[in-house]
């Protein structure tokens, strides 16, 4: 991916957004409320057996803000990072999601190889998901 031949902190952050805010495929046991799988085409095709872009927080949208969602918001969350740790491009990746009474946070803290850090924040990540 040439997005992160930029080692640079805009770079990372790119990569963090892509993957947590691409729609990626609806697992086949995942409880749906229509018919409708989403994802990207492109993960039809993958060169990597089960390698895949985005995640699965679409799923989020027309639930109620609980503390269940919140707590499926932080899964969906870092399995949309794995990657990252799984091609060996970071050394940690920490995901924390805090609800508020209307709201959801997420803050990601990528831990580079080198010792670096880079923060990502979606300051209402319930807004996103809602697309409002």
């Amino acid at each position: 991916m040439t997005l992160l031949d930029d080692t640079s902190e805009s770079a990372w952050q790119r990569a963090a957004a892509i993957s947590l805010l691409t729609w990626r495929r609806a697992e086949v046991d995942d409880v749906l409320d229509d018919a409708e799988r989403y994802g990207w085409w492109g993960d039809s095709f993958p060169t990597v057996t089960n390698d895949r872009i985005g995640s699965r927080l679409w799923q989020l949208r027309r639930r109620t803000l609980t503390d269940a969602t919140a707590r499926d918001a932080e899964v969906f969350a870092r399995e949309s990072l794995a990657w990252m740790l799984d091609d060996g491009r970071v050394s940690n990746v920490a995901v924390t999601v805090t609800r508020g009474t209307d709201r959801l946070n997420l803050a990601v803290v990528i831990g580079l190889r080198d010792g670096g850090q880079i923060d990502f924040k979606l300051d209402n990540l319930w807004q996103v998901i809602h697309a409002v």
